[in-house]
């Protein structure tokens, strides 16, 4: 017989009281909280690091601005580069361009080579995920990461370096420290490079080995990738018809990068600015006069075009990543063991 019995009417039954949250709302669960708790470490350190540098940034550019409003900025008075320190801006464009060549090495390579090394691969490979699902959730959550801290980074540099961009003594538009920290390319950069390097991790099962050859990896990437830059861009071309003396150089719009320059003869022909190089002025005066050169012609890119650039080159390595992603996915589906 029972122990429990009822007399009367049952009470009527109170609002179902839900169960109390803990942290946010949204909380990671499943394969997801398994991946986020295998790598947490590198995650935190990734966003504390990310935190750091943005808010360093964040300073140092009140302190620039404090500099710059003596000079009148936004519209800076001539002089002002004279005494402008710009140590800070250099050093952390150094470090934000290393980042993606860090990432592959410390965070991609180890990704799937870690787990294959050490046997938790096989442990996964027997519950009831997929190895795809394993495969996706890993890579998606690390690429979550990967963006949300270079996104970050990206916008705050971009932001830093925005009230001197046009000026040719501090950084440069078209050199790496500020094309590749802001914008997507950043994103881009580090994405593909660490996709890479979990490919290489992949196939070469060992840890310490993978990361050797990831460094290798993402310097080829950085190499050929500083090398294609430019070429992204569509050119302009300026000419002049007032000889090529002193003054007569074509005016080009503020921070253009020149891609090549001529000398225009009277044909509409160009020839090399170098052709008439004599010992003396009145040799090379004379020189010019027999290959009857008119003027400049100057091919260059204008920083107006910078942004098209960088998300049409971003557009190219994300495309290559999800290649690699692809190929991940494929190969592991049957093999990854």
């Amino acid at each position: 017989m029972s122990t429990m019995t009822s007399t009367g009417n049952p009470a009527p039954a109170g609002p179902a009281t839900a169960a109390p949250r803990r942290g946010p709302a949204l909380r990671l669960s499943g394969m997801n909280w398994l991946v986020w708790r295998q790598h947490r470490a590198a995650y935190w350190t990734l966003l504390a690091a990310t935190a750091v540098i943005v808010a360093v940034i964040v300073y140092e550019r009140h302190q620039m601005v404090s500099y710059l409003d003596d000079y009148g900025w936004p519209h800076l008075k001539s002089g002002w580069e004279q005494r402008f320190d710009q140590r800070p801006l250099t050093t952390a464009a150094q470090v934000i361009g290393v980042l993606p060549i860090l990432l592959g090495v410390f965070l991609g390579a180890p990704l799937l080579a870690g787990d294959l090394e050490s046997g938790t691969a096989k442990l996964v490979n027997s519950q009831s995920a997929s190895r795809v699902r394993w495969l996706v959730t890993k890579l998606g959550v690390t690429a979550l990461v990967i963006v949300v801290c270079t996104a970050a980074l990206s916008v705050a540099f971009g932001w830093w370096w925005s009230p001197v961009r046009t000026s040719p003594y501090i950084i440069g538009w078209d050199e790496g420290s500020a094309f590749d920290n802001t914008g997507p390319v950043l994103t881009a950069l580090s994405l593909i490079t660490v996709v890479g390097g979990v490919a290489i991790g992949m196939l070469l099962r060992r840890t310490l080995m993978s990361m050797v050859v990831t460094f290798g990896f993402a310097i080829v990437v950085q190499v050929v990738w500083s090398h294609f830059r430019m070429s992204l861009g569509d050119t302009a071309t300026v000419t002049t018809h007032k000889g090529v003396g002193d003054g007569a150089f074509p005016t080009l719009p503020d921070a253009a990068h020149v891609v090549d320059q001529s000398y225009l003869t009277a044909s509409g022909d160009l020839t090399g600015w170098g052709t008439c190089t004599e010992a003396t002025a009145k040799a090379t005066a004379a020189c010019l006069d027999k290959a009857h050169v008119v003027g400049w012609s100057v091919e260059y890119i204008p920083i107006t075009r910078m942004s098209a650039m960088q998300w049409s080159g971003a557009a190219f390595l994300l495309a290559l990543t999800a290649g690699i992603t692809a190929f991940i996915v494929l190969w592991g589906r049957k093999r990854l063991a």
